[in-house]
């Protein structure tokens, strides 16, 4: 009996994306490990890896752009639009490619995050499209004005080819998708101890004075690293391999580690608003400070969802970029909301693909 497949198309913007879906993959090969998952992407195999410890193919196609960008917050919407009109007038060839991909490697299932294409794909073909995201991108396109009017259109009405649509948290109201199944938070699980990333990265401060500075795969131009130096007794970890080496910065260098490794040993996460960062830190109750982000309109409602379910700093570019960074010293606001988020988002997924690859077999 041929082993079952998964198409999992992941959209091409950062790495937020890749990691929720990674995340997923990792759960669906945990609870079945005969199911071949295809991994449609072009994010570095190396963060895959980091998520998934099983065997997986990586398709290396993009059927979106998401936000052309020059770093996490700088935008340049007139090179998406050019794109993304590219990407519609091509839409037929990419189609037919991608349907006979499907057919020849018996393909049940097409999964999404959140790539508009995926759905006609999986329509022409003659198989169900699912789909998870907190938002789409129509919702994201149409906030910037008219010129994205008929793209924004275009776009849902793929969205509306989709069979279902797992809604997660912190989401816009996704009107596009005919089905909708809301399910909780999305990300991945801690996997070393304390003792063990003291021993690799001599941590020496304490969690109360340990802070993760994470800016999704994009980074940010120009942080102020030079900041820290009014924070000698603290200890600050990135992931940004370009960032100065200062004796109270650890740079983390190795691509077997993930900034949710880190989180559970620090007293709080700085970071822009991204939807991975926020669940993976909101799932283990970490502190989050944001920064503003403009002109993105999920940035609001990822806010708010920090506002409601953790406690929180929202900060404004100018007290990040040309401030002192005293607001590291300030109290946290407490989380608005006494009620939790829904259960375990990356679960609920993964069950409903492996209770469908069981009962297509």
């Amino acid at each position: 009996m041929s082993r079952p497949a998964i198409y999992f198309a992941v959209t091409s913007h950062g790495f937020g994306h890749a990691v929720r879906a990674a995340s997923v993959v990792a759960k669906i090969q945990q609870l079945d490990p005969d199911i071949l998952i295809i991994l449609v992407t072009t994010a570095p195999r190396w963060l895959l890896e980091s998520y998934i410890p099983g065997d997986f193919i990586q398709r290396p196609r993009a059927f979106d752009v998401g936000v052309i960008q020059a770093d996490s917050i700088n935008m340049d919407k007139a090179a998406t639009l050019a794109k993304l009109q590219e990407i519609r007038q091509q839409q037929n060839t990419i189609i037919a490619s991608e349907v006979n991909y499907i057919r020849t490697n018996k393909v049940k299932l097409v999964l999404a995050d959140i790539p508009f294409l995926a759905a006609p794909i999986a329509r022409l073909a003659g198989i169900p499209s699912w789909m998870m995201s907190n938002f789409g991108w129509d919702f994201i396109y149409r906030d910037w004005g008219e010129e994205f009017g008929e793209i924004a259109d275009w776009i849902g009405e793929c969205y509306g080819q989709s069979d279902l649509l797992f809604r997660l948290p912190l989401h816009e109201p996704m009107s596009a998708f005919p089905k909708i199944a809301d399910v909780g938070l999305t990300g991945g699980t801690p996997r070393f101890s304390r003792e063990e990333l003291q021993k690799t990265f001599n941590l020496k401060a304490s969690p109360e004075r340990t802070i993760l500075l994470t800016f999704g795969g994009l980074g940010l131009q120009q942080i102020p690293y030079h900041n820290l130096q009014n924070f000698p007794d603290w200890q600050f970890i990135t992931f940004d391999r370009k960032a100065p080496d200062l004796p109270n910065l650890i740079k983390v260098m190795k691509n077997d580690y993930r900034p949710v490794d880190f989180m559970p040993f620090c007293d709080r996460v700085l970071s822009k608003p991204g939807y991975s960062t926020f669940a993976e830190a909101l799932r283990l109750k970490i502190p989050l400070i944001s920064l503003r982000r403009e002109g993105f309109a999920e940035s609001p409602l990822l806010i708010e969802g920090m506002q409601n379910y953790a406690e929180h700093l929202v900060l404004a570019p100018e007290e990040f970029f040309r401030g002192n960074w005293d607001f590291l010293r300030q109290p946290l606001q407490p989380p608005r909301k006494t009620a939790s988020l829904p259960g375990d988002g990356t679960e609920t997924i993964a069950r409903a693909v492996v209770d469908y690859c069981h009962n297509s077999l």
